[in-house]
């Protein structure tokens, strides 16, 4: 059985427009999209095979998440790892542009 991650450093890299996590050498990460004022449109996330299963991803999408909830912004998860996350954690349902399309739908 694969280890969580502890402590996980994760950046805001504003430039690459992701939140992004060295680990062991390797970069996780959850892209994004700023399309208009007032909403952010969660793209991709990735997560290298080696870091798979060690709540990696879970981390990246709640840090992304707080981001979106502390800067008021509305969230279209396009990404399924994204869509799933607030799927499974209601405290971030109220964040979701019920006006635009999502993954799975």
């Amino acid at each position: 059985m694969k280890e969580n991650v502890k402590n996980l450093t994760i950046e805001h890299n504003e430039k690459l427009k992701r939140f992004e996590a060295e680990v062991e050498g390797e970069v996780a990460f959850v892209e994004y999209e700023r399309p208009e004022k007032g909403s952010i449109v969660f793209t991709h996330t990735i997560v290298p095979p080696p870091l798979e299963g060690r709540g990696v991803g879970s981390e990246l999408a709640h840090a992304a998440l707080e981001y979106a909830r502390l800067q008021h912004l509305k969230i279209v998860p396009q990404c399924v790892f994204i869509n799933a996350y607030v799927r499974r954690h209601s405290e971030y349902q109220s964040l979701v542009d019920s006006g635009r399309s999502h993954a799975g739908n």
